[in-house]
């Protein structure tokens, strides 16, 4: 929903201007954006709203299915880091009494297998995800991580 939102103030922000100044000078040509353009922009990998974009020629379809199968990837190994080193550690915490050092001892041991989702999520989504849609898109700018 953030990503929306700060989508459709960048389509406002660049489109209102144009048709105001069009409006103050009565050139009665106002540059509407299409709803292609304005879909395009919506599954595109930016934040940014232009109403072209750099496009590749072709679409690398073994690139798209390889990004999907590391998506796939990770989240079955993020399965397997909640099955292996999460639920155990709070199986045993839910039958005991509460004591704080209980608690801090879990938290602990869910520090390393936090930070292991984290970097998933970011690799699956951030990486392969937005890769394999600007792929399927033809989108040429891959410049995500500026």
């Amino acid at each position: 929903q953030v990503r929306l939102v700060m989508k459709a103030h960048s389509f406002i922000r660049e489109n209102v201007p144009r048709v105001l100044s069009s409006v103050k000078d009565k050139s009665g040509t106002a540059h509407i954006p299409r709803i292609s353009q304005y879909l395009y922009f919506l599954f595109a990998p930016t934040l940014i709203y232009r109403d072209n974009y750099p496009r590749n020629p072709t679409i690398r379809w073994g690139y798209v299915a390889t990004k999907f199968a590391q998506v796939l990837g990770s989240l079955f190994y993020a399965y397997y880091i909640f099955v292996r080193l999460c639920i155990p550690q709070f199986r045993n915490s839910s039958q005991e009494t509460f004591n704080l050092r209980g608690l801090v001892l879990c938290i602990f041991n869910s520090i390393l297998p936090g930070v292991l989702i984290l970097f998933l999520v970011f690799f699956a989504f951030l990486h392969c995800w937005l890769n394999a849609f600007a792929e399927m898109l033809r989108f040429a700018d891959r410049m995500f991580y500026k």
